[in-house]
């Protein structure tokens, strides 16, 4: 019992010396005081109220008609996202053809003068020099007929992305592309299969276009 009081006697003499000590602060800090709005910010705050207090009033007036027209426009978004994605013509949404579009396609004779010329080079096993003459004489075609779609530094790579060019012609650069690239920048010799392909995909645009 001794020895318990002895410890009980020299924690609480402990403690009020700890208490006692000034340098330690026991009592909760009161909180800081909040510095005072500058009168400029107060007055800018009531302007915009004045300002959006009459919109926002509006806006939950008329949110029973607006919301619809917001469902309204998201549907037409939709719409237009899926056609693009799809490739459909907007002018077909509406139900009209395109007016006053040009026929894209050669003449018959013009594009089968041009594949008997790449041919004769063809069979000389001149391949790459045939596939590079459809891709020439096949770009001036289109300029001909649209010339505000094919410009001096016109790839055909870039042909093949226009969506105003058919589906065939576009298949047409395309494939023509991929050969030429190859030739020019892997430094590949065309082989007679790369030239079937490209004569090929002219040949659909060209002549099966019609």
């Amino acid at each position: 019992m001794t020895i318990g009081a002895g410890t009980d006697e020299g924690a609480q003499e402990a403690w009020r010396a700890v208490r006692d000590d000034s340098d330690i602060q026991f009592e909760p800090l009161p909180p800081p005081e909040m510095p005072e709005t500058p009168a400029w910010l107060r007055a800018i705050a009531e302007f915009l109220a004045e300002i959006f207090a009459p919109l926002a009033h509006a806006f939950v007036g008329a949110w029973p008609v607006l919301q619809w027209v917001l469902v309204a426009v998201g549907v037409i978004l939709l719409v237009l996202l899926i056609a693009r994605i799809l490739g459909v013509p907007l002018a077909r949404l509406h139900g009209k053809a395109p007016k006053d579009e040009p026929d894209l396609v050669p003449d018959r004779e013009e594009a089968q003068s041009l594949l008997s010329d790449a041919d004769a080079l063809a069979a000389q096993g001149r391949y790459g020099e045939a596939v590079r003459l459809l891709l020439a004489r096949s770009i001036r075609q289109i300029a001909h007929r649209r010339p505000d779609l094919v410009q001096p530094s016109s790839t055909a790579r870039e042909l093949s992305r226009i969506e105003a060019l058919p589906e065939a012609a576009r298949r047409a650069f395309s494939a023509i592309a991929r050969a030429v690239e190859r030739a020019l920048f892997a430094l590949e010799d065309l082989s007679e299969r790369d030239w079937h392909e490209a004569r090929a995909a002219y040949a659909d645009f060209a002549l099966e276009g019609r």
